[in-house]
């Protein structure tokens, strides 16, 4: 199961493609696993065990302010050991639905539980990473991904960059505010009002339309794309058929695939055309102040904003993407590396002797993108933007320092410097 997801994603992990790779017969298989999706979850957590069990070791056998140290250099190690159960983990994990989603979170919770359980006791001048450490390991599971999947050798190279990056966030224990995923206090400012980036078309007259077909064509696909997406929030990806969108949109099939190829073809619209707002809303707001800190918080606020406004692109963008297959990981992968883009200056701005290395900036994206991921998945979508400073503490900490960076904060959600949002 490992080797035909990782070769060809999950959705063509078929049954008959497993027992091919495994040399045995249908029969055999079906004496162990009721199903495709049984065998993969089976898979999933028989790996996750084993990466866990290493984390633990490791973690257990260092100092405890080097925990997350520690946890690191186990997952990196077992990545460059176990390199198909190391990319099964981190990128088909996040393609095969929410069984397979809930194991993959419990999994970073359990990494968050081993290195909280180190770290009691510690004394409250000891410097430990001030971000959670569920989203930051989500973060380095996504990095990681982008190198199994590419088959990248360096992994020992990768190591020391993500060290350099996570010590960046390091504070006294007594001096931390941004550990947990908690709601902090709302920005002062509002994104402005957007208008929403498809409406409901209004139904076609009965009989034979006299609109133009362009625009009868139009309607359809509006109605296809707003149809996969709903799908997409209710059912998931995979549950999802050609015949589900056709009866939401409220159109033949033989509409559908005058428009899209399959499902898969219609899945990558919606995600496409999302990415495209949500890039231009952040630019857009990233361009119109003359700091770098501040136009990165103004980006911030337009991306939270734009998603809170747009429930199901933040649903299809951050959650169902892998499981689209390989074209949608790719644009995934390649959406982090386009907003690095605004993360550029901050060399410039912060004038550091030693700067964070080029794989920081990669590693702010994919946190940013985890804890996205984390507030859609437990339904916050709407509260996003409250999420704005622990996504600031991300973004500025590594080149600001954790002073400054919260001072910032403070000022732009109007609280008192040191309070904790609620």
């Amino acid at each position: 199961m490992i080797a035909a997801a990782n070769r060809d994603g999950y959705a063509q992990a078929t049954v008959s493609a497993v027992i091919e790779q495994a040399g045995i017969s249908r029969p055999t298989f079906y004496e162990y696993f009721a199903d495709r999706d049984h065998c993969f979850l089976a898979a999933q957590d028989e790996s996750q065990k084993l990466l866990l069990r290493e984390i633990r070791s490791a973690v257990k056998a260092a100092e405890p302010e080097q925990a997350t140290a520690a946890a690191v250099t186990a997952l990196i190690e077992f990545a460059r050991s176990e390199p198909a159960a190391g990319r099964f983990l981190a990128t088909e994990s996040l393609a095969a639905g929410r069984d397979a989603l809930d194991i993959r979170d419990q999994g970073l919770l359990e990494i968050e539980k081993i290195i909280e359980g180190a770290e009691r006791g510690l004394a409250a001048d000891a410097s430990t990473p001030d971000v959670p450490t569920r989203i930051l390991f989500g973060a380095i599971f996504r990095v990681l991904a982008t190198r199994l999947r590419r088959g990248e050798p360096g992994l020992t190279s990768m190591h020391d960059e993500l060290l350099d990056w996570i010590a960046r966030y390091e504070v006294p224990r007594s001096a931390q505010r941004w550990r947990g995923v908690r709601l902090g206090a709302a920005p002062k400012d509002k994104p402005r009002a957007l208008e929403p980036t498809l409406r409901e078309p209004e139904p076609l007259p009965p009989g034979r339309p006299r609109l133009p077909p362009e625009q009868v064509a139009e309607k359809h696909r509006q109605r296809i794309l707003l149809a996969v997406a709903a799908l997409a929030q209710e059912k998931g990806y995979e549950a999802t058929t050609v015949a589900d969108i056709a009866k939401v949109a409220k159109v033949d099939a033989r509409v559908f695939y005058t428009m899209f190829a399959n499902k898969q073809d219609a899945f990558m619209g919606y995600h496409e055309l999302g990415f495209q707002q949500l890039m231009a809303v952040t630019a857009s707001a990233f361009f119109e102040r003359a700091a770098w800190p501040e136009r990165s918080w103004r980006a911030g606020l337009a991306f939270t904003g734009f998603l809170e406004g747009e429930p199901l692109i933040a649903h299809v963008g951050f959650v169902e993407a892998y499981a689209v297959g390989p074209m949608a990981v790719q644009r995934v992968e390649d959406s982090h590396v386009a907003f690095t883009v605004f993360l550029q200056e901050g060399y410039q701005y912060a004038d550091l002797e030693v700067p964070p290395r080029r794989l920081a900036l990669e590693g702010i994206v994919a946190g940013i993108y985890e804890l996205v991921y984390h507030e859609v998945r437990a339904g916050r979508v709407e509260k996003l933007s409250r999420m704005l400073g622990l996504m600031a503490a991300f973004f500025l900490t590594p080149f600001l320092g954790a002073q400054e960076t919260n001072g910032f904060v403070d000022a732009e959600t109007g609280t008192l410097k040191g309070k904790r949002g609620r």
